[in-house]
């Protein structure tokens, strides 16, 4: 059993069926709080230095952010997207491995905020992580960007991955913590698939090189004059029974060269 079914194993007595409809339900609920009822979501934000403080809520609430948007349809869309996510990758999971998930994930992002505790965390980079894990396993999978141009979900995983990069390399250090807090749970879950498809992929590539090697030299080759089957490849080529060892000819010559070792006393033809 491997370290992550193990894990599985233990948090199967608390996993909670369909999580990610209650994540987006909360978040919507917060949203429309702030939106009708002008709650202020900082209450709710995950900064350190304030739990240290005494508001313990906040190492719970802050998964509970919605995104930032000033348009309720991008909000819609991006809820619809979590909520699809999430429940594609809990159904090929199973509960428990799925929770697994999002915990190891929650619990980097929360310890990554402690070490910088004066700096904000958030929940973003966490949902990321959901998204570049759907797109792992199902590459091919197509959104409609605008709800008109398609796009394979594999290449929008691969912009993310890069603006990922590029953050964790310009921004600040609370932000690479957090970054690395974010995926640490994909590469927990992946990188074993990860290694072998890199080693597959070195054997497919070794492979086609020693079958194009292959393409590129003679599988025959007279030994009287150096023809062969790639230079002359309508030529008949034969190889001889009496000379000792895999003589071949061309068609020209089997019955015309002097045999090479032969076990028996030979003629001047075959």
């Amino acid at each position: 059993m491997s370290l992550l079914d193990k894990l599985a194993k233990l948090v199967r007595p608390i996993a909670i069926p369909n999580i990610t409809l209650y994540l987006v339900i909360g978040q919507v609920m917060f949203f429309g709080f702030s939106f009708v009822g002008n709650f202020n979501l900082k209450y709710i934000e995950l900064y350190p230095i304030l739990v240290l403080k005494g508001d313990i809520w906040r190492v719970v609430t802050f998964i509970f952010v919605p995104p930032s948007s000033n348009y309720p349809i991008l909000l819609a869309f991006a809820w619809y997207l979590f909520y699809l996510m999430g429940s594609a990758l809990e159904d090929h999971w199973g509960s428990a491995r799925y929770c697994l998930f999002l915990l190891i994930g929650y619990l980097a992002t929360v310890l990554a905020a402690f070490i910088f505790p004066y700096y904000p965390a958030s929940n973003l980079f966490l949902s990321g992580s959901v998204f570049l894990a759907f797109a792992y396993i199902n590459p091919t999978f197509e959104l409609r960007l605008f709800f008109i141009i398609p796009v394979k979900i594999k290449w929008l995983a691969l912009i993310t991955w890069i603006i990922y990069l590029l953050n964790f390399v310009k921004g600040p250090w609370p932000i690479r913590f957090v970054i690395l807090a974010s995926v640490a749970n994909f590469f927990f879950f992946f990188s074993s698939d990860i290694l072998l498809r890199i080693k597959s992929g070195h054997r497919q590539k070794s492979a086609a090189k020693e079958k194009e090697k292959l393409a590129t030299e003679p599988r025959h080759t007279c030994l009287s004059c150096g023809k062969t089957d790639l230079s002359h490849p309508d030529m008949d080529f034969r190889y001889c029974s009496t000379c000792k060892g895999a003589c071949c000819y061309c068609e020209e010559h089997i019955r015309s060269h002097e045999h090479l070792n032969p076990e028996e006393t030979p003629s001047a033809t075959t």
